[in-house]
């Protein structure tokens, strides 16, 4: 199989490095290629809205799986804007990473892919639109995977404690619904071979309070955890802020029953374990 992938991000990367040997040929796009020294074995094109070059568009062409890992914005999907024609014809299977945010605020009650998303910011509102645009696009050939918040290597409450960054902002009834890289990797792969279609939450078993994953992994660093601070009077960016205005618990029961999803960390205290041991936050 040749894979191409829009938009080379975090968990785009862990996807290569994990199920790479899965295809014979690998491209994909970012920003700009030459400040990227992390792409080894990738064949790395240059795209940030506009008109893509010949090389590109033949390689998106031929693809037999693309993964598509670039938010829409205002003018609505790049992607799309830029590659539409190529990908009205052919057979390629997508593979289109949403976020969980597209469901919105249900007080923390659970929800999952049969529940109306709620929409409310102008960013949740064009993730549904573009969902809606490559369903379309790819005739029913797109599985869409909503993820949760994104952690793993380098990206995760251990490292944000160790450097300092790391807050217990704590808003009464407030959880959140995370995902470690690897599963994610795990359930695109599993949506390739399993030639899905529709949409699947990509999150693992326990949603929880931000601030217990804080505690958590101070406790396994053996440090005093920051203090917390009442989300009312926290100091916080408008898009920080904005994330606290959606609370739920989002289920990942299709995941497993459809695409046969076992998650290696089913949850955030799984994976800090693993994590510290393999010298995280160190």
């Amino acid at each position: 199989m040749r894979l191409f992938i829009l938009g080379l991000g975090y968990s785009a990367r862990h996807f290569v490095r994990k199920f790479g040997g899965s295809f014979s040929h690998i491209a994909g796009t970012v920003r700009d290629p030459g400040t990227r020294d992390d792409l080894a074995g990738i064949e790395v094109h240059a795209f940030s809205g506009n008109p893509p070059a010949r090389e590109t568009i033949e390689l998106v062409r031929d693809a037999d799986v693309l993964v598509v890992s670039i938010p829409p914005g205002s003018a609505g999907d790049p992607a799309l804007a830029a590659f539409g024609d190529v990908l009205a014809a052919g057979q390629r299977k997508v593979v289109y990473l949403s976020t969980i945010g597209v469901y919105g605020d249900h007080g923390g009650a659970w929800v999952d892919e049969s529940t109306p998303p709620l929409a409310t910011f102008d960013r949740t509102r064009q993730r549904l639109a573009a969902e809606q645009a490559w369903t379309e696009t790819a005739y029913g050939r797109v599985a869409i995977l909503r993820l949760a918040g994104i952690y793993g290597s380098g990206r995760n409450a251990l490292v944000t404690l160790r450097s300092g960054t790391a807050r217990r902002i704590i808003k009464p009834g407030q959880v959140f619904n995370r995902i470690h890289a690897d599963d994610i990797a795990s359930a695109i792969m599993a949506a390739v071979r399993h030639e899905a279609s529709g949409i699947f939450n990509v999150c693992d078993d326990e949603p929880a309070p931000p601030q217990d994953v804080i505690a958590y992994a101070a406790e396994l660093m053996g440090v005093a955890p920051p203090p917390e601070e009442p989300f009312a009077t926290a100091e916080m960016s408008a898009m920080a802020r904005s994330f606290y205005a959606s609370s739920a618990r989002v289920s990942n029961a299709k995941l497993k029953r459809e695409l046969g999803v076992t998650l290696a960390y089913p949850t955030y205290r799984a994976a800090l374990d693993a994590l510290w041991r393999d010298g995280e936050g160190r």
